[in-house]
């Protein structure tokens, strides 16, 4: 119901030289020109560092906020970092320090999807349903012949046609976040992420 609180994707990755994470939020699917981003809302981007998997976490959130919902007024938080002011400069708008580095604007939907075959493949699965067996983690068990006509679904349009991305040309409202390092590793090398919108004062 709200497009700039729908997220597309989440993606983070680190630098070539690990010096900082790098984190991207797509909202608003099938995007425009005239799409706006939300003064309503907090865009979150919560990290967790621990000394290996399983380790203790510490928490860092990662949280930016449009006081222009133009997209001309953004400022964002990452631990003790701060940055304010207008993000739409692909080089990115950069905090006293240099720790935080923040970009907003229309870009194209980076996500490959082929919806046709996709939905012939659910379509299929839907039909053998009532044959199929389940295990205790209700997971279908499947011959290699069913199991190799549904991957062919998946990655072929109608009738075996080759696969495209439907998403082709689609644009979203991107969110990218670059944070040293040192910001959000307090807890270990480690590091886990995901995101949230969330309503002013939720």
């Amino acid at each position: 119901a709200t497009p700039a609180a729908d997220i597309t994707d989440y993606f983070a990755w680190m630098t070539d030289d690990a010096s900082a994470l790098n984190m991207a939020i797509g909202v608003a699917p099938f995007a425009t020109s005239d799409t706006m981003w939300s003064d309503a809302l907090v865009y979150g981007m919560h990290v967790s560092s621990m000394p290996e998997y399983g380790g203790a976490e510490t928490q860092t959130p990662v949280l930016c906020r449009f006081y222009e919902a133009d997209g001309s007024g953004i400022e964002c938080w990452a631990g003790d970092e701060y940055v304010a002011g207008d993000p739409s400069d692909p080089a990115g708008l950069m905090s006293d320090s240099g720790k935080l580095k923040v970009f907003a604007g229309l870009r194209n939907d980076p996500f490959f999807f082929e919806l046709t075959g996709f939905q012939n493949a659910v379509g299929a699965v839907i039909d053998a349903a009532p044959s199929l067996t389940f295990d205790d983690n209700m997971c279908p068990a499947v011959d290699a012949a069913t199991s190799a006509a549904l991957v062919g679904l998946l990655q072929s349009g109608n009738d075996g046609a080759p696969a495209s991305n439907t998403l082709a040309g689609a644009n979203v409202l991107a969110l990218v976040v670059q944070v040293d390092k040192s910001v959000v590793n307090g807890g270990g090398d480690v590091l886990a992420t995901w995101a949230g919108t969330y309503a002013m004062g939720n």
